[in-house]
């Protein structure tokens, strides 16, 4: 069921994403490439599991049994699926800036403070299932956001890179939702100080939107501690629809990802 699931979701958001005139036809020929492999990748785990199933229970088959089941928990749930390199899954070489976020793995959560309103929450929890692409900026050491600073020239540089691909009819972040992740607590951040790419004028009465911020847990679970993020350099990590890790790009590298993001979107020109 999890996998047949994942397949729906993996043919659904790139459906829309086309039909929207939002990314080219090419982007549909990866289901195929992507799943197929899940696909026989199931029938294998599947007859191994039957041939556990039937044999008779002595002591030493429940435990190849325990240990089998054990080894493969995430597979089973539906959350260790690793894309290869393709048109969207970028074949990385800057893996070591984040070696908790792999590339093609599904992004792993963790938990973070909101800064608007210091509320303690699950990073992953906020990217919703809503054909969006996300980047998620996570800041180099002492980066208050402040103009100058590594997170308002990235910031700078994607605001082109979002007005070509989304239609002025829509919301600034309908196509790419930009988020950010800092190291300074939240008690010495000013959110007036931030890039309007994160506190963009929403909906028709044009209303700020404050949920696009975070700051790290200064102790225990330290969201660049736990997901093996550098401290100094920070990284960029881009987000398929389908929340799986797409590429991971130094803060100097937005070339990188607009070379990318040329490859699966669309200009609103184009569209």
């Amino acid at each position: 069921m999890n996998v047949s699931m994942a397949d729906a979701f993996n043919l659904g958001w790139k459906l829309a994403a086309v039909l929207r005139g939002q990314s080219p036809t090419e982007l549909l020929d990866t289901y195929s490439s992507e799943r197929q492999t899940k696909a026989q990748e199931l029938i294998d785990f599947d007859r191994d599991m039957a041939r556990l199933f039937s044999e008779k229970p002595k002591s030493k088959e429940e435990a190849q049994f325990q240990t089998y089941f054990k080894k493969h928990g995430r597979y089973t749930a539906g959350v260790e699926t690793c894309y290869d390199p393709s048109l969207i899954t970028a074949n990385d070489s800057t893996q070591a800036l984040a070696t908790g976020y792999p590339t093609g793995k599904r992004f792993h959560s963790a938990p973070v403070i909101r800064l608007a309103d210091a509320k303690l929450m699950e990073l992953g929890h906020t990217l919703m299932a809503d054909g969006r692409w996300r980047i998620i900026a996570f800041a180099p050491a002492l980066d208050t956001g402040i103009h100058g600073g590594p997170i308002s020239k990235l910031c700078a540089g994607l605001a082109s890179l979002i007005e070509r691909v989304t239609p002025r009819s829509r919301d600034a972040d309908a196509v790419i939702d930009v988020r950010a992740v800092f190291q300074v607590p939240y008690r010495n951040m000013d959110f007036s100080e931030l890039p309007t790419v994160l506190r963009p004028f929403k909906g028709t009465m044009g209303l700020t939107d404050y949920e696009k911020v975070f700051c790290a847990i200064q102790q225990g679970s330290n969201i660049f501690d736990l997901r093996g993020i550098n401290r100094t350099k920070g990284v960029v990590v881009v987000v398929r629809p389908d929340q799986h890790v797409s590429l991971v790009a130094p803060f100097d590298g937005l070339t990188k990802v607009g070379d990318y993001f040329e490859k699966v979107l669309l200009t609103v020109g184009d569209a």
